[in-house]
């Protein structure tokens, strides 16, 4: 089954997109929730490259890799990925209020739909209000 999750981010595309591919960016906004953490990124944005992001619980009794590699990379408007047996395509379009960014993902037997759509989600959301903090301060 494919998921997806989007959120319009009020920023240029080329700051959504540096804040999407870099790692110290991913570090700020890639948690789903403020008792998570992520505490090393790795992106090597080309097509066969390889990323991997470190999640971890903040008080330490968890964590795990999301790695996986790029297949496809259309600068400004899409990113393609494999993560184990699963893919993912993250589209970068151009909407009314600044950037959509919308993420399809395929889903895993172990979380409910619900969680999973829903920790994808808040992710986004951080990283929607990372950009436009950011873009506040620059």
């Amino acid at each position: 089954m494919r998921i997806t999750v989007e959120t319009s981010v009020a920023a240029p595309i080329n700051q959504v997109w540096r804040a999407y591919t870099t790692p110290s960016d991913i570090m700020q906004w890639n948690a789903a929730s403020n008792d998570w953490h992520t505490t090393r990124a790795t992106v090597d944005l080309r097509e066969g490259g390889a990323f991997s992001s470190r999640m971890e619980a903040k008080d330490g009794s968890i964590g795990f890799d999301f790695a996986g590699t790029y297949t496809k990379i259309d600068e400004h408007k899409r990113i393609e990925y494999a993560f184990g047996d699963r893919k993912a395509e993250v589209e970068f379009v151009p909407g009314p209020k600044g950037i959509v960014v919308r993420i399809t993902f395929d889903s895993e037997a172990t979380h409910s739909v619900e969680q999973q759509q829903g920790g994808w989600q808040a992710i986004l959301d951080n990283f929607a209000r990372h950009v436009e903090a950011r873009k506040k301060t620059s």
